[in-house]
């Protein structure tokens, strides 16, 4: 599997010429031509053994010689049929390079069909005990921080962009870069994404109040300039001076470039402000992070409410299950299936509203000189995006029978009747925003892609078990978030997806062998569910131990209290 990958373009070598011609006939079978084939071989080979001779008298041109050798061979290859124009009619694809998850789905299907019995029980016994080890949100280091704050070096102004999770990374790290520099934050300012379209302010998705609240004591938060204070740039925040920053800078570099220019002219601003301070920073600065994402950070009302009534019904739904249900974050949305450059039905109509797709998203960027997409090499390296019948095989191969109940957090699903259709099949007691919520509940959201998915991450983050299927910032922040309210551990399924486009590609697998192979895959995932941050990592999925303590080594740990976000 390795190997095909690394040749990039997912097709195999031609097979053996012993395969394709026949062993009685000696002189077709030795070199793939007629009768006078023996003739031409040792013509080619005199004239070959001519140049190399020449060329090996000339001591300039010995460079060139291996060059010519090759040439030689190769050419002498195609007269023995390497290359015939036959063998591309019977080319065979690596495995695992094709979408053939609906045929293996047919023929397991009567073996899923007959284990919905509720026996798996999974629910309640599938987590190991032993892994929780009483991990608790420690405070906040008060380390360079007293009661009252000194006066203010200047006004920072950020600029927020990406989706909701990209924002809340930003604003973030501006509230570390903040305390780091002694500076006022403003209320940090949204930008209008190309793919999200959300017109969103701060205070629609967040609890302002509670924020600026939160952090009275580390870090002065303001809602806007002072009217003095913007007076000095003719009343328009873009005429502050925008300080272009590189990814991931160093606390040092803050220090020493850009508080000079806060304190010269009083405000600054750096847009776009997405991973602008890196990783490792001072534990003081580190617990600024801590408290503005897990504590601070907390969504508005409105959301907070129907959320909070969406998390009420999900578990009044669950009662096959004692009120425990398996959340997951679905990637099947147009847009992503266009990112991804994966393949699928691969019909005419597909490729046609990709294209479109990739167009309209991404202007020019998958049409540049040079750029060569391999959708086979993507789907065995695991970059294509689950579909739905996939995610439903995979949770049943695991165990999960279909008492279970499925809360699917997703965007507008690519041909959602057609894809869903399997996996309502596979786990009918299935619910998203649409089925928890009425009409007049959701209507304030549509159209608000953050607001909704601040509604999916509710749900998702009280959940008994989280599937990630494809990675970014939705699954980074909740593993962590869930780490922070579980004891330390995440309890989530991500799966292997390279393994998985092995099992997907396999229409002769038998349901045992499919079976035992995501079991054991269900399990590594629960080995993983407790990990500590390494020091190229994020404490946005890995909260230990820079947000969180062992039970036993801080007392006052035990006191801290979660809250509903």
């Amino acid at each position: 599997m390795h190997g095909l990958s690394r040749l990039g373009n997912g097709v195999s070598p031609p097979s053996s010429p012993r395969l394709r011609h026949g062993r009685n006939n000696k002189n077709s079978a030795a070199f793939g031509v007629g009768g006078g084939g023996g003739i031409s071989l040792k013509l080619q080979e005199k004239l070959g053994f001519m140049i190399v001779s020449a060329v090996y008298r000339r001591r300039g041109v010995l460079l060139f010689a291996p060059l010519l050798y090759i040439s030689g061979m190769l050419l002498y290859m195609g007269t023995l049929g390497f290359f015939d124009a036959s063998a591309a009619t019977t080319e065979v694809s690596p495995p695992g390079s094709l979408y053939r998850s609906p045929q293996v789905f047919d023929k397991l299907w009567p073996f899923m069909d007959s284990y919905n019995n509720g026996s798996s029980n999974l629910l309640t016994n599938v987590w190991n005990p032993k892994l929780h080890q009483v991990w608790k949100p420690c405070s906040v280091s008060q380390e360079g921080f007293t009661a009252q704050l000194p006066k203010s070096n200047g006004y920072l102004i950020i600029e927020a962009n990406g989706g909701l999770n990209q924002q809340r990374l930003s604003i973030c790290d501006a509230v570390a870069v903040a305390g780091l520099l002694n500076a006022t934050l403003v209320i940090p300012i949204f930008h209008l994404n190309s793919v999200w379209r959300d017109s969103s302010k701060f205070g629609d998705i967040f609890d302002e109040d509670f924020f600026i609240y939160a952090l009275r004591n580390h870090v002065k938060v303001v809602s806007q300039l002072p009217e003095d204070v913007l007076l000095q740039f003719d009343n328009n925040i873009s005429s502050i001076v925008n300080l272009r920053v590189k990814a991931w800078s160093s606390p040092t570099y803050y220090l020493q470039k850009v508080l000079p220019k806060l304190k010269e002219l009083g405000a600054v601003r750096i847009a776009p402000f997405s991973n602008r301070l890196a990783h490792s920073v001072p534990p003081n600065i580190q617990g600024l992070r801590c408290l503005c994402n897990f504590e601070a950070l907390r969504f508005s009302e409105p959301i907070r409410m129907l959320a909070a009534k969406m998390v009420d019904r999900m578990i009044k739904r669950s009662s096959k299950t004692s009120g425990r249900y398996v959340s997951v974050h679905l990637r099947f949305e147009e847009d992503m299936v266009a990112f991804s450059c994966c393949i699928y039905d691969g019909g005419e109509e597909e490729k046609h509203e990709m294209d479109i797709a990739r167009e309209r998203s991404w202007r020019g960027k998958f049409r540049r000189r040079g750029r060569v997409i391999r959708p086979g090499a993507n789907r065995i390296d695991g970059k294509c995006p689950l579909t739905p019948l996939e995610v439903g095989m995979m949770l049943r191969g695991m165990g999960f029978d279909n008492n279970t109940s499925l809360y699917v957090a997703a965007g507008k699903i690519y041909k959602a009747e057609k894809y869903m259709t399997p996996l309502k099949q596979i786990f009918p007691r299935l619910e998203s925003k649409d089925t928890l919520t009425s009409r007049e509940e959701l209507a304030p959201f549509e159209g608000h892609s953050s607001r909704l998915a601040a509604l999916d991450y509710t749900v998702c983050l009280y959940s008994e078990a989280f599937v990630t299927t494809q990675g970014g910032n939705f699954p980074h922040f909740l593993v962590g978030h869930r780490r922070y309210l579980n004891e330390g551990h995440a309890k989530t399924i991500k799966p292997d997806k390279r393994k998985l486009a092995l099992l997907f590609d396999s229409p002769n697998i038998r349901w045992n062998d499919f079976k035992r192979q995501l079991q054991d895959m269900l399990h590594h995932s629960d080995l993983k569910g407790v990990e500590l941050k390494k020091s190229s990592s994020s404490l946005y999925t890995f909260p230990m131990p820079d947000c969180m303590c062992k039970q036993a080594d801080v007392k006052s740990a035990s006191g801290n209290k979660t809250r509903l976000l």
